[in-house]
C-alpha cells in the first residue's frame, strides 16, 4: 500500500506540468540564496569554501566577505497551485565554472539572471549566454544594502538589453520577492514560446 507524499495520483487527476528554471548571474549575486529562500524541500548545495588557490582567480571586489561560493549547482523545488512543480537550478558564477552551463540550461523554459549594482557587469556573460541560446530571460536586480539604487530604465540600457526583456528589482532573502520573480519569467517564457498561456498566480 502506498502512502504519504509518494502515493500515485487519484485516478482522472492531472499531474503537474514540470518547469525548468535557471538561476544565473555573476559570482556573489545571491544566486544559492534565491534557491534556498523560495525551495520548499532541502536544497542541494555544491558550496566550497574560498581558499587560497582562489586569490587572482576570483575577483571578489564587491564581496569580499563572502566564504564560499558554488562550483556545481544549487537545486531547488517549488510548486505552484498545484499546477506546476518548478525545478531550480543555480549555476555556478566563476568563468573557471562556465562549462558547466551547458548542462545546467538543457532543457530550462526560461532563465532568471540576477544583478548587482556594484558588479552589473558580472552580468553579460549570462545575458550573452541566453541571448545566444535563444532562451527567454528577465534581470532581477538583487537590492544588496548600501548598493546604489538605479533607475530600471538605466539597467536596461546600461546592459544593453532589448525592450522586450523584463528587468525588475528583488530581494534573494524574501520569499514573496523570489516568487514574484518566478512568475514573471513564466509568464515572459511562454509569451515568448507562443505556448498557451495560464497564469500561474497566486503561488
Amino acid at each position: 500500500m502506498v502512502s504519504g507524499p509518494s502515493r500515485l495520483p487519484e485516478r482522472g487527476r492531472r499531474l503537474p506540468t514540470a518547469v525548468k528554471i535557471v538561476i544565473a548571474g555573476g559570482f556573489g549575486v545571491g544566486k544559492t540564496t534565491m534557491v534556498a529562500t523560495v525551495s520548499e524541500t532541502k536544497p542541494l548545495r555544491t558550496e566550497e569554501v574560498l581558499t587560497d588557490e582562489s586569490v587572482g582567480v576570483d575577483d571578489i571586489s564587491g564581496v569580499e566577505k563572502k566564504r564560499t561560493t558554488t562550483v556545481a549547482m544549487d537545486f531547488g523545488r517549488i510548486t505552484m497551485r498545484d499546477e506546476y512543480v518548478v525545478y531550480l537550478f543555480g549555476t555556478p558564477g566563476q568563468e573557471r565554472f562556465w562549462f558547466m552551463w551547458d548542462e545546467v540550461s538543457l532543457g530550462a523554459l526560461g532563465a532568471v539572471v540576477l544583478a548587482d549594482t556594484r558588479r552589473l557587469s558580472d552580468c553579460f556573460p549570462s545575458v550573452d549566454y541566453f541571448e545566444r541560446r535563444g532562451t527567454p530571460f528577465i534581470v532581477a536586480v538583487n537590492c544588496f544594502e548600501g548598493a546604489r539604487q538605479y533607475d530600471l530604465a538605466e539597467i536596461q540600457l546600461a546592459l544593453n538589453l532589448g525592450p522586450s526583456v523584463p528587468v525588475m528589482l528583488c530581494d534573494a532573502r524574501r520569499l514573496d520577492s523570489c516568487k514574484q520573480v518566478l512568475i514573471d519569467l513564466v509568464l515572459h517564457a511562454m509569451k515568448a514560446r507562443g505556448l498557451a498561456q495560464e497564469e500561474p498566480q497566486n503561488a
